[in-house]
């Protein structure tokens, strides 16, 4: 019968406890470790002091500290971690197995002639008739440690008595099961009952039916992207295959509606706010919120919008609408993202674009689909002196040579910025397939891209396109690797945190590359989003990363000319593009071609030496041509006229 047990001391449930912890803990814990701030990124003043804001806010003040949810749980869930290791490593295990050795004071394997020496010894010494009681120390004490004694050497010299142990582990045989249970006691005591029946009905009756609840009915409301279904469902119905910027921003725009319910902003702030918009874009503004459909009664999309634009056209704002601003910019990144699925999944090459180059825009702060603000992205230079500067110097070079030139008080945090400009090298686009140097009908495919980054301020910088082209076993393993981005050396440079002074959270630049039939505006294949692009190096052209792109290739024979587009989610005007052709091939031509190339070459002809002897051999010889056949024939028949001839000629 099985003796049941519960644990006195918690040890057990304890460690039970620590393992549901760790499992918790761990996940949690390692994004947070993870985050810090790199020195690799943009050094100019509007940097540094945006990221120490960005610190500031994340932590708050002395007097007004800001605890997230998730940092409360992991410093509370660590020191309950904390407390129950250190009880269990403090705490003295109780459960000892039985080894008569040990309680004889000898090694195992003690011979048996150490054995009785060792036990006379004890027996003189620990019997209870010679034991004189020490303080605190009973008779039944003194006769118990006696007993055990002779227990243990019983148990080695004994035969019967051994075989119990060595079965059973215990002298006097098998024993009652002694199963523990991993709850301290004091749950299952009866004075406990009603505080221990009613948390686990708080547990299982209230919070697990609202936990379940909560997620299931706010799973049924979210799409896979993680915004509201109704969002996707004005994508969807918004979006045409010619939206622009504009559009998409409008679009994106009307999502708010059901993306923050909870935002809350006084009229007399936003009416002002909207009237400082309406006098940068004059008439426009009207045509704008006409299409986002933000008058009657839209205030959630109507607030959202206006700080979209407020963002845009870099507007000053008060405290609390700068808190609200930060919150619809870093939620539009989903939204974004969404919006951009829904375009893909439609291959409409216009939109596609358009929301790729938006994340631009908003990352800068500039009025969308205008390039010609470029040079706005860098300090100290407003919006209307870049339009002059970029029809002026259209390289950053010569931008940042002409105000060195005139000791302009700007150059020094402009060559800052241009020193880690994200400006992308596209070294080579290509398509490939693996052991193959051709592309056949339905073959699986590859887009290679090869990219770096070449900053205005890095000088001269050897070109890699013929490294590129020419590391054919490079290729090769990275196409039969399963990455989709080639491992980067360790002492490779590449760019963490890019310049973006008017982004509400540290940036890390990216780029989305996407084939495309412009002829159609058609995406041919979802695009690839790409990071950690290495730096150049003056001496080194082999310091690139390889991206790859798969899809099948069309089931035609014929060439389809694409374009290659490469564009930044971060830098305006930061974009390539590459015309690029896709050349299917017939594979049964293609080897009918080899052999007849071959024939040509190998065989010999049929009236020569050679083919003679081919013949005989019983291999393959070229046929005669019907043009020397006949000259064969006009040959000989010229030959038999003269011999008739010198035959008549000899008889006269």
């Amino acid at each position: 019968m099985a003796n049941y047990s519960y644990d006195e001391a918690g040890n057990m449930a304890a460690y039970f406890i620590l393992t549901f912890l760790l499992i918790v803990l761990v996940p949690i814990s390692l994004p947070t470790l993870s985050k810090s701030q790199s020195s690799s990124g943009c050094t100019c003043e509007e940097c540094i002091q945006h990221r120490n804001q960005i610190r500031k806010l994340e932590s708050g003040s002395v007097f007004s500290p800001k605890h997230h949810k998730k940092s409360l749980i992991l410093v509370l869930g660590w020191g309950l971690f904390g407390f129950l290791a250190y009880k269990v490593a403090t705490t003295e295990n109780i459960v000892k197995v039985y080894n008569p050795f040990e309680i004889l004071g000898l090694s195992s394997g003690a011979p048996l002639k150490v054995i009785k020496s060792q036990y006379k010894t004890m027996a003189k010494a620990m019997h209870p008739d010679k034991v004189k009681l020490a303080v605190n120390e009973t008779i039944e004490a003194v006769e118990a440690r006696f007993v055990e004694v002779t227990k243990a050497y019983k148990a080695l010299t004994d035969e019967t008595i051994r075989q119990n142990w060595e079965r059973y582990g215990h002298p006097d045989g098998r024993q009652e099961i002694s199963m523990g249970i991993a709850l301290p006691k004091w749950v299952v005591e009866g004075k406990n009952s009603i505080w221990v029946l009613g948390a686990y009905g708080v547990i299982f009756g209230v919070a697990l039916p609202f936990l379940v609840g909560n997620w299931w009915f706010g799973s049924r409301q979210k799409t896979k992207d993680g915004v509201n279904a109704r969002s996707a469902a004005t994508y969807f119905k918004m979006l045409s295959e010619d939206s622009g910027m504009d559009d998409v921003l409008s679009t994106l725009g009307k999502s708010y509606e059901w993306e923050r319910p909870d935002v809350a902003i006084s009229k007399k702030e936003l009416t002002e706010l909207e009237a400082a918009i309406s006098e940068k874009l004059g008439d426009k503004w009207t045509t704008l919120r006409k299409n986002a459909e933000v008058d009657h009664g839209h205030e959630r999309r109507r607030v959202a919008f206006d700080l979209l634009y407020a963002h845009l056209l870099r507007l000053p704002l008060s405290p609390s609408l700068q808190v609200e601003q930060a919150k619809t910019l870093v939620q539009s990144q989903a939204l974004l993202s969404s919006l951009l699925n829904i375009c893909i999944s439609r291959n409409w090459l216009t939109p596609t674009l358009a929301a790729m180059r938006l994340q631009s825009y908003l990352a800068q702060g500039l009025n969308p689909g205008q390039t010609s603000l470029r040079y706005a992205q860098l300090p100290g230079i407003s919006e209307s002196e870049s339009e002059e500067l970029v029809h002026k110097y259209p390289l950053l070079a010569d931008l940042i040579f002409s105000l060195e030139e005139k000791a302009d008080d700007r150059a020094r945090e402009v060559k800052k910025v241009a020193s880690k400009w994200c400006k992308l090298d596209l070294v080579d686009a290509s398509f490939q397939v693996i052991d193959d140097r051709v592309v056949t009908p339905s073959s699986i495919v590859y887009l290679v891209v090869k990219a770096r980054l070449i900053p205005p301020t890095s000088g001269p910088v050897q070109s890699a396109t013929e490294h590129a082209k020419n590391s054919e076993k490079r290729d090769q393993e990275f196409l039969a690797s399963k990455k989709d981005m080639e491992d980067i050396p360790a002492q490779t440079s590449v760019s963490v945190t890019a310049h973006a002074p008017h982004w509400p959270a540290n940036r890390k630049p990216a780029w989305w590359v996407v084939l495309a039939d412009p002829k159609q505006g058609k995406v041919v294949v979802p695009p690839m989003r790409i990071t950690d692009i290495p730096y150049a190096e003056a001496d080194k052209p082999e310091v690139y990363r390889s991206y790859k792109l798969q899809f099948q290739a069309p089931p035609n024979v014929m060439s389809f000319p694409w374009r290659v587009y490469v564009i930044s989610d971060t830098f305006v005007g930061e974009e390539v593009a590459q015309e690029i052709t896709l050349r299917i091939d017939d594979l049964s031509v293609l080897e009918g071609q080899v052999v007849d190339e071959e024939d040509d070459i190998s065989d010999p002809e049929e009236d020569s030496l050679a083919g003679q002897m081919a013949m005989m051999r019983g291999g393959s010889v070229k046929k005669r041509d019907d043009d020397s056949d006949e000259d064969d024939d006009e040959s000989s028949t010229d030959d038999d006229e003269h011999q008739s001839d010198s035959s008549d000629s000899d008889s006269d």
